[in-house]
């Protein structure tokens, strides 16, 4: 998986930070991260956290036969992996140029600068000799991997106990942990990396570049010194050209950080020391921080609870009394309502008006009735005794003409014209049914 790339906003922004002396987790532009130390339960067997980078390194070691051309010494390795956990641009079982380039400078910096006594490591000369390794695994990747990597090294080897061993004649006895004191190795001096990151050709510096400054940066110089002020090795990538006021003053600065993080490493070794002399409990679990989810166990405090009862009554007597203010809906628009203070409810005044509404629609029809019959009335009037009163029923069919003066007489006429017109007009649609049909069939 291949890395994501800064975009061009992003890296304006982290460029005109760095020429305004501002860094974006809040760091000066000399200052180096918080670095944490924590050992495990095995000798040799360490963590160290720089800021977010995390390293973890473990040191084993094992009889072996010595080289041909160094009859008389020990054999060191070292061993960088960068795994995907550590960041998913890390691509698993290939060597990449910047796996290779620190493993390299690893080995310039711890075995080439004769920090470790290596005659003290033979057991019989061209026969037995020990063989230490050092393996550092990249936990996470936060930048500046080669400062953290130098440090859980020196740290590691430091810390490590190797076997105590015995030669009588041509025997060889190795003794357990359990029967005699593991022996720690003969180390001279401790040399650390620092890396300094330039931008924009060397104008601008800082020390410790996190992993989105190193994206942005020009070259980097990386100076290995111990307290002594001696200059291990150096090694400048990203091809710059640098002037040697600016190499003195990295390496002035160098000198400075260094004296700092030995002093670190000293109070870290002394202190898991201390408490495996006395017993104490030591290891990862026991350097997770109590505040954190994740520890195992938290301090327990006492508490009183013979009084509590008396504690509430004065809690409540002293408490103010509740509101009686009762919260009441409120009526905004038709069919809407909302919890809380204001106007009374107007549900009610809908009801009466819908009452009115149809109390209105009766008052309506009597009127048409009043209407209606004042109507019939004047008519009545007009009507004279000569005129003749019809009176039709349609429910059958009959017209009742009344005449004044004379019995009235029923006669009905039933309507037999608009019956035989309307069986006609059916014949007639039904015979074109029929028709449309027939053409229908043919045509199929």
């Amino acid at each position: 998986m291949k890395e994501t790339p800064l975009s061009n906003c992003e890296r304006r922004f982290l460029l005109r930070a760095i020429e305004e002396k501002k860094r974006l987790d809040g760091r000066q532009t000399y200052d180096y991260r918080n670095i944490k130390i924590s050992f495990g339960t095995d000798y040799g067997c360490c963590i160290v956290e720089l800021g977010k980078t995390r390293v973890l390194g473990q040191v084993s070691c094992e009889l072996v036969s010595p080289k041909l051309n160094r009859a008389t010494e020990g054999i060191l390795f070292f061993n960088l992996e960068l795994s995907q956990m550590a960041a998913p641009a890390f691509e698993p079982g290939r060597q990449s140029d910047l796996l290779v380039k620190l493993n390299r400078l690893l080995e310039r910096c711890l075995r080439n600068s004769k920090c470790i006594d290596t005659e003290s490591l033979c057991v019989v000369a061209g026969e037995k000799v020990w063989q230490i390794r050092v393996d550092l695994h990249l936990l996470n990747h936060d930048g500046n991997i080669i400062d953290a990597a130098s440090i859980a090294a020196i740290v590691a080897l430091c810390h490590f106990r190797r076997p105590d061993v015995s030669v009588q004649g041509d025997e060889i006895t190795l003794y357990a942990l359990e029967e005699r004191d593991p022996v720690p190795l003969s180390i001279h001096h401790m040399p650390i990396c620092i890396s300094f990151a330039f931008f924009q050709q060397g104008t601008y510096l800082l020390v410790d570049p996190n992993e989105r400054e190193e994206r942005v940066m020009d070259g980097l110089l990386v100076i290995a010194m111990n307290k002594h002020r001696e200059i291990c090795t150096i090694q400048s990538s990203g091809g710059i050209m640098l002037l040697q006021d600016q190499v003195l003053r990295c390496s002035k600065i160098a000198g400075v950080k260094v004296a700092e993080i030995t002093e670190l490493i000293q109070k870290a070794l002394e202190n898991d020391k201390r408490v495996r002399k006395e017993g104490g409990k030591f290891g990862f679990a026991e350097s997770i921080a109590n505040q954190r989810i994740t520890a195992f166990k938290m301090e327990k405090a006492p508490v009183d609870t013979s009084d509590v009862e008396e504690k509430a009554e004065e809690i409540i007597a002293e408490a103010d009394p509740p509101s009686e203010a009762v919260s009441k809906p409120v009526l905004w628009t038709p069919g809407t309502a909302q919890i809380g203070e204001g106007i009374e409810s107007s549900w009610g005044d809908l009801e009466e008006e819908e009452d009115e509404d149809e109390g209105g629609s009766d008052d309506v029809t009597i009127l048409d009735s009043v209407k209606m019959e004042t109507e019939d009335q004047n008519v009545g009037d007009h009507i004279t005794d000569d005129t003749p009163i019809v009176l039709s029923d349609s429910e059958e069919d009959e017209i009742i003409i009344l005449e004044p003066g004379e019995n009235p007489k029923k006669t009905r006429i039933q309507a037999n014209n608009s019956k035989q017109e309307k069986a006609s007009s059916k014949k007639a649609i039904r015979k074109k049914k029929k028709k449309k049909k027939a053409a229908k069939i043919l045509l199929f």
